[in-house]
């Protein structure tokens, strides 16, 4: 991503790709580590010029998020779920995660996907999943970047053309998280636990508590509780 933004800046064409065969600094939201084999993920950055304002970025990253489940069950033939906002799960593990950045008009898209490996360490091998654990075969990881590439085209186009409300009707079909699903949300002032309930129309999540208070999730850790 550092590289991409380097590229944006000098003024490479919107959909430049820039791949990564490993990451040594491989990054989630709020700076968590993404565990990065090499040449057995797909780490890639698109360089993107669509037409948004910068508080398009939650709903951006719902496009992207539904871009990368299509690739995904495109190349695989397996289901995917989405956990708001940027996490890509199969089994209720997650296979991909995306963080995007919006700089003068300049959309970084960046995607990680486990696709190749054949196990896990065991810190994350309860919460992680890999396309090839999930399918029983290994994948090109070339064919994913084309699909992954040509499916944010696609997404991103109706979010310009159709609004946000087709984007936010498109999560809330393709996600079993964004509503009526008890979770629990980590957040820098403490947890919310409730139910989930819909969206904003900006993209954010709606967490009903057992008191009845309505509670809107602008960031955090989204994670189901058991019952």
């Amino acid at each position: 991503m550092s590289r991409a933004a380097e590229l944006a800046a000098e003024g490479a064409p919107s959909g430049t790709v820039v791949l990564a065969e490993e990451q040594t600094a491989g990054q989630g939201r709020f700076g968590r580590s993404w565990h990065s084999e090499r040449g057995l993920g797909l780490y890639m950055t698109q360089i993107l010029r669509p037409q948004l304002k910068p508080d398009s970025l939650p709903v951006v990253t719902l496009s992207l998020g539904l871009a990368a489940a299509e690739a995904i069950s495109l190349l695989t033939g397996v289901a995917c779920d989405l956990r708001w906002p940027n996490d890509v799960l199969i089994r209720e593990k997650k296979c991909a995660g995306i963080l995007a950045q919006l700089h003068d008009g300049v959309l970084l898209a960046g995607i990680g996907v486990n696709v190749n490996h054949p196990a896990f360490p065991a810190e994350i091998a309860s919460l992680a999943i890999s396309l090839r654990m999930a399918s029983g075969r290994e994948h090109s990881i070339d064919d994913l970047c084309t699909a992954m590439a040509d499916a944010i085209d696609a997404h991103l186009d109706m979010l310009i053309q159709s609004g946000k409300n087709a984007v936010l009707l498109a999560f809330s079909q393709a996600s079993s998280y964004v509503s009526g699903r008890r979770v629990v949300v980590e957040q820098a002032d403490g947890i919310v636990r409730g139910f989930t309930d819909g969206m904003d129309p900006q993209g954010f999540l709606f967490v009903r508590e057992e008191n009845g208070r309505r509670v809107l999730i602008l960031a955090g850790g989204v994670r189901p509780e058991c019952s």
